[in-house]
């Protein structure tokens, strides 16, 4: 499980601008993929090194450097001096407890997003921070998630579809929209799960179930972190008055927003589910322990009567006449047989016992 609260006190006391790396995966290496593409050409090529700048943006054209791994200072740092980052921003790219935000910087706009992956055999969900850069000619991805989240988007802009004839900022929503749409996938799976643990609770409570709850609300927190402040983010970036976002791009980053708020609105559901399914843990396991309880009375209740007559025929006094009967034990027998239907059908009257 991701940890909710990251370590950075190795941080603590340097200057502004210090470039640490605070994450969990220092022993990820340094992989980046460079896109660049127009209407008319697209070329992609595979890096290992930032060392020397070769990465400059073309005027005609899009330049998407797209980075795994963040480790390495050296590279980051080179890449700083390559597209005139300020130190600030380099260094919230290495810190990647970065809640989500937007920075404008005049001539680039800085975003942090979070990438949610979730294991649906362990259970277990992990947060990536995606940094995003978007200048006027290149936009820059930055992120630690290995898996091959962004193939599709290389797959549009291979296919000279509407992102070849849009500019960087139409590339960032893209970006976004994928990230938010991987949200949708995450919650059905998660829902699923909730449905079939509502289901476990009422039938057959378990304590298992309990630390799978605490399981969920765990993940919730996690996703509720990372989903929360990018509403704040996305709204901010449809106002943006930069001329980095063209007013086309607008609309479609509003689209974005929307499917945030539904985000948000299915995870507040879930976690009201969850927050409930405690109380359903304890009134299935208080009814269950009832019903056992209901058993045993009515046995009890029964054998109290029977006990009591083998109890007065097994005193053996010289002058029970009952002893030297020859049907007497028979009749015994007999008596206890009536008594123990008769309070059978006395149950079954008042309910308190199942039957036709």
């Amino acid at each position: 499980m991701a940890r909710i609260v990251k370590k950075i006190s190795q941080k603590a006391g340097l200057p502004p601008g210090s470039l640490v790396y605070v994450g969990d995966k220092a022993e990820k290496k340094f992989k980046a993929t460079l896109v660049v593409y127009n209407q008319e050409t697209y070329t992609e090529e595979k890096l290992t090194s930032l060392e020397e700048c070769l990465i400059l943006p073309e005027a005609r054209k899009i330049t998407w450097l797209d980075v795994n791994g963040l480790q390495d200072v050296r590279n980051l740092e080179k890449l700083g001096e390559c597209f005139s980052l300020h130190p600030l921003v380099v260094e919230d790219i290495l810190n990647t407890n970065q809640r989500p935000k937007l920075e404008d910087y005049g001539d680039y706009l800085y975003l942090v997003l979070k990438m949610i992956s979730h294991q649906e055999k362990a259970q277990e969900i992990s947060s990536d921070q995606l940094s995003l850069i978007v200048g006027p000619h290149f936009v820059i991805s930055l992120h630690e998630n290995d898996e091959a989240i962004f193939d599709t988007i290389r797959e549009r802009i291979k296919s000279k579809g509407k992102i070849r004839r849009a500019g960087p900022d139409y590339l960032a929503y893209s970006l976004m929209d994928l990230v938010v749409d991987h949200y949708f996938v995450i919650l059905e799976d998660l829902g699923e799960t909730i449905e079939e643990m509502e289901e476990e609770l009422v039938s057959r409570p378990d304590p298992q179930t309990v630390h799978q709850i605490h399981r969920l609300k765990r993940v919730m927190i996690i996703l509720r972190r990372a989903v929360w402040p990018l509403r704040e983010v996305l709204s901010q970036l449809e106002r943006q008055e930069s001329p980095l976002i063209q007013e086309g791009t607008s609309l479609y980053i509003k689209d974005v927003y929307d499917h945030i708020i539904q985000v948000i609105d299915t995870i507040e559901t879930f976690r009201d589910m969850l927050s409930g399914m405690l109380d359903v843990y304890l009134s299935s396991v208080s009814n269950r322990l009832n019903e056992v309880m209901k058993v045993l009375t009515i046995i009890a209740t029964i054998f109290i009567p029977l006990t009591f007559i083998a109890g007065i025929y097994g005193m053996n006094f010289k002058y029970m006449p009952e002893l030297d009967w020859r049907w007497g034990y028979f009749v015994v027998l007999g008596f206890m047989g009536a008594v123990f239907l008769g309070m059978l059908l006395f149950f079954r009257k008042k309910k308190w016992i199942g039957g036709p």
